[in-house]
């Protein structure tokens, strides 16, 4: 793969075929490992980046946001939308693209798509937050929701917490049916997986170590309620992630110690959006760091009120670049016109506007 330092300035581009290609190289299982420990790296560098809530813009339909994160050496952002809806017209809920600049230069070093990529990287964010939080003897997870993001966060689990036993729900029968065959064409090499569909949230929930739910219904739901709720859960709340949107009882968060991505967003965004404005939360990048406790007993209840943060779309871009230098993946593109006189930009155009083939 050709250089980035060329005379002409060029730009990484990865579609969703060389993300998968990526993917497909290196296995989920390893994939998620190397991303766990990126994410890791960079969270316990979480005073050196310049953060802020996404910007929003809702429709009764969706949403689109723009995700921006620094550490002021690169600067990243992502794009993405959520639209429950989008299955009528044959596009995914979730899409999302996003770019790398150089902070000294403003080079846009490279572009891809982040739909692959933030499945990923919320998966990998979920099972950081479980290593942290969890029962250090979780084997079973009820899987509440299951559409597209259930199949990484079931195989991210499987992969780096040991959970062996899955007990999927979702309202239609055919979205559990779809990821259990999923799963069972995968290889995902360690224990064998157990693979249970439920008739209800009670069923799959009922015994489980962890609770993750992931369901894409636009408004404020109780997927869970507090009954349900056992001694010693960790709960890994990933669908409620935009204002009205939420998927667990108001008592639940009354419950259990509650951990967070960045407070000004997830308050906004969250489960604890519900809550006063003064409900007790951790941050987790404290707890990574080891300046709070997390997990206190076996008896405690965990929950991760997960919104994702720009930070994690950070992390993955420079993970996917790392891996696209080593494996040789992607395209170089002319984002810049790379002009031999920098000033001279319509001069560059003049002597390329005959050079280039005619449009029919």
């Amino acid at each position: 793969m050709q250089s980035s330092f060329t005379a002409r300035p060029r730009t990484l581009f990865l579609d969703t075929h060389d993300v998968a290609r990526l993917l497909g190289v290196m296995g989920l299982p390893e994939a998620f490992r190397a991303l766990v420990g990126r994410l890791k790296a960079d969270y316990l560098r979480w005073p050196e980046f310049d953060k802020e809530a996404r910007i929003a813009a809702y429709s009764e339909q969706g949403t689109i946001e723009l995700m921006p994160i620094t550490d002021g050496t690169s600067y990243t952002f992502k794009c993405v939308n959520g639209h429950p809806g989008n299955g009528a017209y044959g596009l995914p809920t979730v899409m999302a693209m996003g770019a790398l600049l150089d902070c000294d230069t403003g080079m846009i070093r490279m572009m891809s798509e982040l739909t692959l990529t933030t499945a990923l990287r919320t998966a990998a964010t979920s099972v950081m937050a479980a290593q942290a939080l969890a029962r250090p003897d979780s084997r079973s997870m009820a899987v509440i929701g299951n559409g597209a993001q259930s199949d990484f966060q079931c195989i991210a689990f499987h992969a780096l917490l040991g959970i062996d036993e899955l007990r999927l729900y979702d309202i239609d029968p055919q979205a559990s049916v779809r990821l259990q065959r999923n799963l069972q064409a995968s290889e995902l090499g360690g224990k064998p997986l157990q693979i249970r569909i439920c008739d209800s949230v009670a069923e799959a929930v009922r015994g489980a170590d962890i609770v993750t739910t992931v369901t894409a219904y636009q408004g404020q739901e109780q997927v869970l309620t507090a009954d349900l709720i056992e001694p010693g859960m960790h709960l890994n709340a990933v669908g409620g992630d935009c204002p009205g949107k939420t998927e667990l009882e108001p008592k639940i968060l009354e419950q259990a110690s509650v951990f967070v991505e960045f407070p000004p967003q997830t308050r906004h965004e969250g489960e604890i959006q519900q809550m006063a404005a003064d409900f007790p939360i951790t941050e987790l990048w404290q707890v990574l760091a080891g300046q709070v406790a997390g997990r206190r007993s076996d008896a405690e209840i965990t929950l991760f009120d997960s919104v994702g943060f720009a930070l994690e779309d950070y992390c993955a871009l420079h993970f996917i670049q790392a891996a696209a230098t080593q494996y040789g993946v992607g395209r170089w593109v002319d984002v810049t016109p790379g002009q031999e006189d920098p000033r001279d930009l319509y001069g560059w155009l003049l002597a390329h506007e005959h050079a280039e083939p005619a449009l029919a």
